[in-house]
């Protein structure tokens, strides 16, 4: 009997993998179409939209091109500046130009679900925190005011995005950003709607923030609804707290690596979401330094990991 888990959760990869990250790796000549023949050669069912302009926003044009390649669009990321209220209204029209864009995207099958905007905050000028991620202290963060307005903005984003295209929006919680501790998240969880926002709860953050992400996936089990994999070197993270490397160096210098390389036990992660009943997608996210292995024999290993798990 197949387990039961491979029929609720499906596997996708994302154009990060490929290093389609802005203001680190940048995507360099690779296109949109190579990022999308390589999902779909490495056995994924699904990718993400990347960062915005790096996929065509003409819906026509990326249904047709993801259709024939078998792939669903699970979601876009997409970070706005949440703790400044001044920033708020052209947030909202960010995150509806790509509500709209994806939800003009069929999925092809009802199982399959609609995608999410993957809301995340955007520090704007606080340099501080890409500065101090993977180390961060409470003097760090915001005032109650800067709370407020951080969680104030996430529900007037999500709840514009659920009246305008039905789409849910799922908020990741990011280094760099004023919420990457476990602490931060549950302060935003508790302010905000657990209608309105749900979580989409990256593995590779979450450790590198300093949490444990078997213990969080049990007290966040009810609103997780998208998951991202992403596995960290140990050593590598090590150093890079030792010797205070800022967020972007530290990925450059490799604190990302291939799935089950690292320190993070997704064996251990894949069997809570299985215990506690998760649908949905995981998506796998490998920002490991360019020239290890090609990006496609990455994506194909990490699939291969996958399935070692039953997916």
């Amino acid at each position: 009997m197949p387990d039961p888990a491979a029929n609720r959760i499906r596997v996708a990869n994302a154009p990060c993998s490929w290093g389609v990250v802005k203001d680190t790796e940048g995507p360099g000549a690779i296109t949109w179409l190579q990022v999308l023949d390589e999902i779909a050669a490495s056995g994924y069912a699904g990718t993400e939209l990347g960062d915005w302009g790096f996929m065509p926003n003409d819906p026509a044009v990326l249904q047709r091109e993801l259709s024939a390649r078998r792939l669903s669009m699970v979601g876009a990321f997409t970070p706005i500046r949440l703790s400044d209220p001044t920033a708020h209204a052209d947030g909202e029209k960010t995150a509806l130009r790509t509500a709209r864009l994806l939800a003009e995207i069929t999925t092809g099958t009802p199982d399959e679900g609609e995608p999410f905007v993957i809301l995340a905050d955007n520090p704007g000028p606080a340099t501080h925190r890409v500065e101090f991620a993977g180390r961060i202290r409470p003097e760090h963060g915001l005032d109650d005011a800067g709370w407020q307005a951080l969680a104030e903005g996430a529900e007037r984003i999500a709840a514009a995005v659920l009246d305008a295209t039905g789409l849910r929006t799922a908020f990741h919680h990011h280094c760099g950003t004023f919420v990457e501790t476990p602490a931060e998240t549950a302060r935003l969880m508790e302010m905000t709607s657990p209608e309105l926002l749900g979580l989409c709860f990256d593995t590779g953050h979450w450790a590198y923030a300093g949490g444990d992400p078997v213990e969080a996936l049990r007290a966040y089990a009810d609103c997780v609804w998208l998951v991202h994999f992403k596995d960290t070197d140990e050593a590598t993270v090590t150093t890079s707290r030792t010797q205070g490397w800022d967020y972007v160096k530290a990925i450059r210098s490799g604190i990302f690596c291939d799935l089950g390389e690292g320190s993070i036990d997704h064996a251990a992660v894949f069997a809570e979401l299985d215990r506690s009943g998760y649908e949905g997608w995981i998506v796998a996210e490998n920002e490991s330094p360019p020239g290890r292995r090609s990006r496609l024999e990455s994506a194909k290993q990490d699939r291969a990991y996958f399935a070692s798990l039953g997916l």
